[in-house]
Parts: C-alpha cells; structure tokens; sequence
C-alpha cells in the first residue's frame, strides 16, 4: 500500500471519528451515561469487528498469549483510560477545553514515536504540530477570546486523554510488525469490551433500549463511528509515521464542528473556520513531507543500483 492510500485511509478515519458528536449526543439525551456510552461503543464495535473477521478470514483470529501485552496497550490502556479521561474532563471542566487538551495527542505521539521508534523529528512535522494545535483552538474556541478557567484536576485529566489517545498509535505500531491491522483491531476492541463492562452499568438502564430508535444510534455509534475509522487508521499506520499518522488525524475536531453546523445547527464565527484552514494546512503539510522523503528514497535505491 502506497503512502498516499495511508494518507487517505487515515483521513477517512479521523473524519468518521468526527461524526460520533451526532450519536453520544442523541444517547445522552434519551439517558445513557457517559461510561455506558463508552461500552455501547466498544461492545458493539467488537460485535461488528468479530462478525466481518469470521466472514472475511478467520484466521486473523490466531495470536500467540504471549502478544496480547499489545492488546493491552491498545484496548486497556489506550481505548478505555483515554475515553474515561476525556469524558471526566468534560465533566471536569468543558467540551472545548477537555477537545484542546485532547489534541494534544500529536505531540505526544511524535515525541513517543522520536523516543521509541527513532522517527526524524524534521522542522515539517514541529509546524505541522504548532499550525495544527492553533487551528484546533481556533475551531474548538477557545483562543482567540480565552474566557475559560480550569482546575488542576481538570489539566491533568485532559492531558491524560491526550496521552492515552497518542498510545493507541505508539502500541498499534509495535502489535501491527506482528499482525494484520484487522486483527490488531478486533484484539483491541476485544480487550476494551472485556475491562470496561463490569464497570458499566447496563444492566440498570435496560428500559432504554426498548426504542428502535435507540439501536440506530447504538449501531451508527459501533460501526460508523468506531468499527470502520479505526479500521481505517490502523491499516494507515502500516506504512506512515504514528508522529505524520496523528497530525493529519486531527481533521477529527474540524469534521465535528461542521457536524455541529449541520446537524444540531451550530453556528461557526470567522476563527473556526480560519481553525479549519490550518488544520487542513497542516495535513498538507505532512502530506509534502511524505512525497520527499518518498523521493529521497528512491533515490537512494537508484544510486545503489
């Protein structure tokens, strides 16, 4: 797969991602909490996961014990301590600032990802870094007019969710030398269903399932939402930098906030979308970093010839 395909295969991703808003937002309204949002997600996302393996090879299936270290990364660690951190940020705090501190995942992953897997740290991907963490600010807006407060806790908590959200590429990556990106996946969910549900819940709440409704959003949540964007992005990281694979999966908040437009009528002012152009400025950016450093590759290869 060509780093272009990467590229687009990452974009999708992030973009699906950006769309979860228009579901966790009608859940809550019929009376679901956060964390059962949070294992509606990764439950249904699994049952999606393992029914399209079985159909497709099953196979992907076989792992040795002694690797399901990674899918504790990936499923535990990353998936269930970053959305708990996120949604008690929120709680903490607010949407913007816990969705800021959120994107501060890029910059974790490309210090992880400069420590552990000796990715140059190049003047290309520290802009793309800087343009991308305004632009979210513009969108999410919080600058330019910065009328919020924050405790603490509350830092910590949104930093937390950025860093356990830069561990999903940082862990992905060590699991996808060994696996398919579809096993890598389905492991991950597996993992997180299994650590999250006895925490949840459900159990309590099971009138609210009673309404048809209700399903539609459960499955647009599991399989629009989570199933297919993270299929996406973890088949990207096969062949592209976790650091460039981040950056450009920050197009996420700028996909939500024209969601928000659409859907639930949200209106944008002059800074997000001049957020939006940035964040879009810094994909590109990272895209013409991937094209020379193809180029110098291949040039490296004709010279040896």
């Amino acid at each position: 797969m060509e780093n272009k395909s990467a590229l687009l295969f990452i974009g999708v991703g992030a973009s699906l991602w950006g769309v979860i808003g228009i579901f966790v937002t009608y859940l809550y309204e019929i009376g679901f909490t956060p964390t059962q949002v949070v294992t509606m997600r990764v439950l249904t996302a699994t049952l999606f996961l393992v029914l399209y393996v079985l159909f497709k090879n099953r196979k992907l299936f076989k792992i040795k014990i002694t690797d399901s270290k990674y899918f504790v990364g990936t499923g535990i660690i990353s998936i269930v301590f970053f959305n708990w951190c996120l949604f008690s940020a929120i709680d903490e705090t607010s949407i913007s600032v816990a969705s800021i501190l959120l994107y501060t995942a890029p910059a974790f992953v490309t210090i992880f990802s400069r420590l552990i897997f000796k990715e140059p740290l190049t003047i290309r991907k520290l802009l793309a870094l800087f343009v991308t963490f305004i632009g979210c600010t513009f969108v999410i807006g919080i600058l330019p007019n910065a009328n919020e407060s924050i405790s603490l806790y509350g830092l910590v908590l949104g930093l937390g969710s950025g860093l356990f959200y830069a561990l999903y590429s940082i862990f992905g990556k060590f699991a996808l030398r060994k696996y398919n990106s579809l096993t890598v996946t389905v492991y991950t969910f597996l993992f997180a269903t299994i650590a999250v549900i006895p925490f949840s819940g459900l159990w309590s709440v099971i009138p609210l399932f009673s309404g048809i409704t209700v399903w539609g959003y459960i499955i647009g949540l599991g399989f629009l939402s989570t199933m297919l964007p993270f299929i996406f992005y973890t088949k990207g990281l096969n062949t592209i930098e976790s650091s460039k694979a981040s950056i450009i999966a920050t197009i996420e908040p700028v996909v939500a906030s024209i969601m928000g437009f659409l859907v639930f009528q949200e209106k944008l002012n002059i800074w997000q979308y001049i957020g939006i152009v940035m964040v879009i400025a810094s994909v590109i950016i990272v895209q013409e970093s991937v094209k020379k450093s193809n180029k110098k590759k291949l040039i490296s290869k004709e010279a040896a010839l």
